[in-house]
């Protein structure tokens, strides 16, 4: 068969397809017209409601008389519960004893994982492995299918320079190019090839928009920035979730351009629809319609007709749309066409999940048995787990540990079952799950020793540590403090090396979980400092769920491990990153600060006019005390082998907007070790007709390497990678230099120049 003939077969295909998806979409737009000319205002009304049950806490409200509004019709969906047996039962109700029996949607916050939990999404960002991340999202839907849930509140992309912000650990850190591939491999996973098969659920990209960028690091707080910033530092993630498919959308807390989000016109219809083209629907936030009152938008029905006008479909346990339309409508604050867009999309949403042919889809009994927590998902979690470790330092190459040493275990995350998890981990079943301690007894066997001592609390101050450790995730010791630190100096002289196992408990970081100061807290510190005394080798394994100021521990522990928060299966991963199972490989993915004062940092910065990355020179940009340099770069982290870097070479030094460029370079592991290794690709548009980032990543390659291997790592340099929003929000790429760096992170990179003409 020649070219051509294949080339028109393949177009003979796409066209069957494409009429195959017309013929669905007529399908589709028939039945649904159907429905709604049946539906009264009050039932169309009631889709756009979605209350809480309150089987989970996620939030400080529970609605009322939940089955009485399922029998009126009053409901599109609810979320939060657990387990078929509930869910069916409510379904039925739904179905059996409302007017047209509509099946309800049923959501839940399936952030990182149902009861086989992989490590908390920043976590995950840090190993730019983008199918072990899709394969999570695939993982997490089959499992939270089989248990009835058929909607998550997932991916959440918000881009994160502010590492006081709690919700830093729910996202994939300060990188739009990286956030934009992490976006799309989570809705891939969720979504899967069809969104009508049983074992795929419908996706929510998160939150819309700009909610990582608060105001000094508050929840909740004022986000302020210009749109050319939007479009090109915040606003990628979300597009690509737009182009990905994704089926719902779920507005922010915060105002964009003094206007909230869930109210805002410009934001969800002229940008999200208009502009982008997204055709599923918006949701709001937990209660964040009634929340615009406080932002002095006006009372319920006011806020309620604002955010319906603006284009948000449903309204999250405020009751604000079920309660106020009807009178709005009547009044003229809104029109029956916009309530009629808004049904529509929740209707075409449950089609599409096949839910109106058959409403009990997701709701078999037996897959939960069979599908849940399984030897063969737990083995991804742990795999992907190993994978998410940063390597900050390892002097001596303490690291790895022998199997046959002495070791004391020593910390507050030591033996903690339910902190392994992480946050927003609310289905998680933690009673089934290693506390570090025993994993670590498991891993060294009989060869060598494991002993325990806790040491010290998260922290001196009994009510920070109760705020600080909520959900069941309680660990406060009421012994005093010298004996606990007394106990752990006594088996830290009796053994080899020491491991510490601190930082933060889970729900230190999350929702509602800001924090002022980013140091290691105070009881950990003392206690670090006193097992210093005794001249043993220690291991920090710092837990946490941002990037922390750990200027302190750099100066004076020789290696620290981030091991962040790894999920379900994180003890026995952190135990073969430990004892060299695994050689750690995880990235920065995310700056990390030397000192709170220089938050937001991040790489992907613009020039002042005065430069200074180097320490105090009067009248430059600079700080007194510090240097301006972070502590850890952007792509930053070690391994337990060494890999070196060819010069880079580029195929041409020009290129024309409709051509390419390659830039190639051959990594070779250099050590001992198997290892993997992360290249990054960085760009800087030299000139620009607005001011340009001094660097943006544009690519990366993750790629496992045995002693002695190379291979050649070659990146496509091509006219949309160039591209950027310019003062007029056109998406252009002009003619000019730029330049061309290749490394193993941001600082440590080789450079080269074309030019476009």
């Amino acid at each position: 068969m020649t070219r051509m003939r294949i080339y028109l077969l393949a177009m003979a295909l796409v066209s069957i397809s494409m009429a195959a998806q017309a013929v669905d979409q007529a399908r589709m737009d028939r039945f649904i017209d159907d429905l709604m000319g049946k539906m009264t205002l009050q039932e169309k009304i009631g889709q756009l409601n979605l209350p809480v049950t309150g089987d989970i806490i996620t939030g400080s409200t529970v609605s009322g008389d939940v089955v009485g509004k399922i029998k009126a019709g009053q409901v599109g969906g609810l979320f939060n519960m657990k387990g078929v047996k509930s869910i069916r039962q409510l379904q039925e109700v739904a179905v059996k004893q409302s007017r047209l029996g509509i099946p309800l949607i049923f959501g839940m916050d399936v952030i990182h994982g149902y009861e086989t939990v992989f490590p908390i999404p920043f976590a995950m960002s840090m190993s730019w492995d983008m199918e072990a991340i899709r394969n999570s999202a695939r993982i997490a839907s089959i499992e939270a299918t089989a248990d009835g849930i058929c909607w998550t509140f997932s991916p959440m992309v918000d881009i994160c320079r502010e590492p006081r912000w709690g919700r830093m650990s729910e996202g994939n850190g300060e990188d739009p190019f990286l956030g934009s591939a992490i976006c799309r491999a989570m809705i891939e996973g969720y979504q899967g090839a069809d969104l009508a098969d049983k074992t795929s659920m419908m996706a929510c990209v998160k939150h819309f928009a700009l909610y990582g960028a608060p105001e000094a690091g508050r929840d909740y707080n004022t986000v302020d920035m210009s749109h050319v910033r939007m479009f090109n530092e915040y606003f990628p993630p979300y597009k690509a979730g737009v182009d990905a498919g994704a089926g719902s959308f779920m507005t922010s807390f915060n105002v964009i351009d003094y206007i909230p989000a869930t109210g805002n016109r410009w934001l969800m219809t002229e940008v999200l629809r208009d502009r982008w083209g997204f055709d599923g629907f918006v949701v709001t936030d937990y209660t964040a319609i009634s929340e615009m009152i406080n932002h002095g938008m006006g009372d319920l029905q006011t806020v309620s007709a604002l955010a319906l006008n603006a284009g948000t479909d449903m309204d999250m346990v405020a009751d604000g749309f079920l309660g106020t339309l009807e009178k709005s409508l009547d009044e003229g604050k809104v029109t029956i066409d916009d309530i009629d867009k808004a049904c529509r999309r929740i209707l075409e949403a449950k089609y599409k999940l096949g839910l109106f042919d058959d409403p009990y889809r997701y709701l078999d009994s037996k897959r939960a048995s069979k599908e849940i927590y399984t030897a063969e998902h737990r083995a991804a979690a742990r795999k992907l787990a190993t994978e998410t470790f940063v390597l900050l330092q390892n002097k001596d190459n303490v690291l790895p540990l022998q199997r046959t040493a002495k070791i004391a275990l020593v910390g507050p995350l030591a033996n903690t079952r339910a902190n392994m998890p992480g946050t927003w981990s609310v289905a998680a079943a933690s009673d089934r799950y290693s506390t570090l301690l025993e994993a670590m007894r498991r891993a060294v066997g009989d060869r060598g020793e494991v002993m325990y001592a806790k040491g010290c609390n998260v922290c001196y101050d009994a009510e920070l540590e109760k705020n600080s450790t909520m959900f069941g995730r309680e660990m406060r010791d009421e012994r005093p403090v010298d004996v606990m630190r007394d106990e752990a100096l006594r088996i830290a002289r009796e053994c080899d090396v020491i491991v510490a196992a601190m930082g933060e408990p889970s729900e230190m970081s999350g929702e509602s979980s800001s924090r002022s100061e980013l140091t290691i807290l105070d009881a950990q510190k003392d206690l670090l400092t006193a097992l210093l005394a005794t001249g043993k080798p220690i291991v920090l394994l710092n837990f946490s769920g941002r990037t922390t100021v750990m200027d302190w521990e750099v100066e004076n522990i020789p290696t620290i491990l981030n091991v962040w928060f790894g999920g379900s299966e994180a003890a026995d991963a952190i135990c073969d990153v430990v004892f060299g199972d695994v050689s750690p490989s995880g990235k920065l993915s995310a700056t990390m600060p030397r000192s709170v004062g220089q938050v937001p940092v991040y790489y992907n910065h613009l020039n002042t006019g005065r430069p200074n990355p180097k320490w105090f020179t009067k009248f430059t940009s600079n700080y007194l005390d510090v240097p301006n340099e972070p502590l850890f770069p952007f792509g930053y982290g070690l391994s337990y082998t060494t890999f070196n870097y060819s010069p880079m070479t580029l195929s041409s030094n020009s290129m024309s907007a409709s051509g390419s460029i390659q830039a190639s370079v051959t990594v070779t592991n250099t050590g001992s070790r198997e290892g993997a290794e992360v290249v990054q690709l960085y760009i800087r548009d030299l000139v620009g007709s607005i001011a340009r980032p001094v660097q943006e990543l544009k690519g990366f390659e993750r790629i496992n390497l045995k002693p002695g291997e190379s291979r050649q790592v070659t990146f496509t340099i091509d006219a949309d990678l160039l591209k950027f929003y310019n003062k007029d929000l056109d998406y252009v790429c002009e003619p000019g230099d730029f330049e061309v760096m290749i490394g193993t992170d941001s600082r440590n990179v080789q450079r080269k120049q074309f030019t476009l003409r």
